[in-house]
């Protein structure tokens, strides 16, 4: 009894809460830095958004499990990809300097819908995925902001037709973005 009653109670006296967030979303094509500097006159091209909830055990070291719903839309010349995923973080965040902190660990993603130029397509490689997440963090109170990164482990290709084409086309459709969210504890 004494083995479960005190993980409970030291959790329960360093817990920070749940929470929402909300945000965007910036989605590259290939090289994530030539990509920006593509966009530069169209910056809308490639922005989409998420929103979801989280948890935050801890509070100098903390551990911050998040539950996203994420839409993305990445441009290639005059067509666009869509791809709407449910990801799952699981973040591990240090205190550094007053309320900032730096964050990291694994993402995994299940990817619910994808559409090529209003095409939708059902062959990609793999609907589940793993990547990893980094960014950082400002903390005031309840409300947050955080700037992070997201990169796919390994390639996950969609796979489609074009107009009486014989040989199929292919898009890397592993999540390279950097995202900003902001967030409210509850």
């Amino acid at each position: 009894m004494i083995a479960i009653c005190t993980p409970a109670a030291t959790m329960a006296q360093t817990t920070e809460g749940v929470g929402v967030k909300a945000g965007l979303n910036y989605n590259s094509n290939g090289n994530y830095f030539q990509s920006i500097s593509t966009n530069a006159q169209n910056p809308d091209r490639n922005v989409g958004y998420h929103f979801g909830l989280f948890g935050k055990i801890g509070k100098e070291i903390y551990f911050k499990p998040e539950l996203v719903y994420t839409s993305t839309k990445s441009d290639y010349n005059d067509d666009s990809f869509k791809m709407q995923k449910i990801d799952a973080p699981l973040l591990v965040g240090i205190k550094v300097l007053g309320p900032i902190s730096v964050f990291g660990g694994p993402s995994f993603q299940y990817i619910l819908d994808s559409e090529f130029d209003g095409i939708a397509i059902n062959d990609i490689e793999n609907d589940f995925s793993v990547g990893l997440n980094f960014g950082i963090a400002l903390n005031l109170n309840k409300i947050g902001i955080d700037l992070r990164y997201e990169r796919g482990f390994s390639k996950n290709e969609a796979t489609f037709l074009q107009n009486n084409s014989i040989n199929p086309d292919r898009l890397d459709t592993r999540p390279d973005q950097l995202i900003l969210s902001l967030s409210l504890i509850l």
